[in-house]
């Protein structure tokens, strides 16, 4: 588990992925330790201390958004292989599978369930079951992500409430942690996605990303990133979503197939025109979402 927010000098917290890579004059939440923005191309972007690590960040587990960049539901190596074979030879094809080739671990973890209206009974992929191969479509990764999204904000709010009643000692990392699991959930709600056509000179490329401001702003800082690599670039906006920053990541799951790298830049595809319509028909079925649901901002 990484840490991902930082507190800046006028008290509001900052991500990860809004300062450079480096000493910051950011603080941990947890003990106000000075921290360094580890930003590098294999591990995850984090905060580390300058310091040795204080004790909450080195032993703690941090409210992490469920689904949100992870999507292996947390199996051990030996259940995602068995998940991954299971899809291939039968998942993909919508065929039932026999309970013999079904291990505990994907039961427990909610990745089948069994048609009792088979015979003999037989089991088949939950909605769940599919979102460590990428199977799920857009619209249905929304209906099993918020659910957990909003479970997991009542848990820590409830964790912190019993440890203010209690005067528990570790009442104020429990309050830490409502904080910060608040301010990754809010800062998804407040982006929207995009999904643009890039022109360039040797052919199209498509890109998925998210932005909390104007769009056109963003497209300017894309156009310039590209004009380095390409000689000409003209961008086309197939769609923008508002408060769908939960999906880019899932994007890059379910399409990572088609992931172009160019330098340092990963939001990149190379679709066939076919494959580029197909994902942007599945995200123009999602839902429109409202900025808080009506819970997240609540005190």
């Amino acid at each position: 588990m990484w840490l991902k927010f930082g507190i800046a000098p006028d008290g509001k917290l900052v991500c990860v992925e809004d300062v450079g890579s480096g000493k910051t004059e950011l603080l941990c939440p947890y003990c106000y330790g000075k921290l360094t923005a580890k930003k590098g191309k294999i591990k995850q972007h984090h905060f580390a201390h300058f310091s040795a690590t204080c004790l909450p960040v080195a032993s703690r587990d941090f409210p992490i958004l469920p689904l949100y960049d992870n999507f292996n539901i947390y199996l051990s190596r030996t259940d995602l292989a068995q998940l991954k074979l299971l899809w291939k030879e039968y998942g993909s094809i919508n065929y039932p599978i026999s309970p013999g080739l079904v291990t505990p671990g994907l039961l427990k973890a909610g990745i089948f369930h069994k048609n009792v209206c088979l015979t003999p009974p037989a089991y088949e992929f939950t909605n769940l079951g599919k979102i460590p191969v990428g199977a799920l479509e857009f619209s249905l990764f929304n209906e099993v992500q918020e659910p957990l999204l909003l479970r997991k904000l009542l848990k820590l709010e409830l964790a912190a409430k019993h440890a203010l009643y209690k005067n528990a000692a570790d009442k104020l990392y429990c309050l830490t942690d409502l904080t910060l699991y608040r301010a990754q959930f809010q800062r998804i709600l407040s982006c929207s996605l995009y999904f643009l056509e890039i022109q360039t000179h040797i052919g199209t490329l498509y890109k998925i990303g998210v932005t909390a401001r104007p769009i056109q702003q963003r497209l300017t800082e894309i156009e310039t990133d590209l004009l380095i690599p390409y000689q000409t670039v003209a961008i086309q906006i197939l769609g923008t979503w508002p408060h769908r920053g939960n999906v880019e990541l899932y994007f890059k799951h379910r399409y990572h197939n088609y992931n172009y790298r160019i330098g340092s830049l990963t939001e990149y595809f190379k679709f066939g025109a076919t494959d580029a319509s197909a994902a942007l028909h599945e995200l123009q079925q999602m839902k429109d979402k409202g900025k808080d649901s009506g819970l997240i901002l609540r005190k």
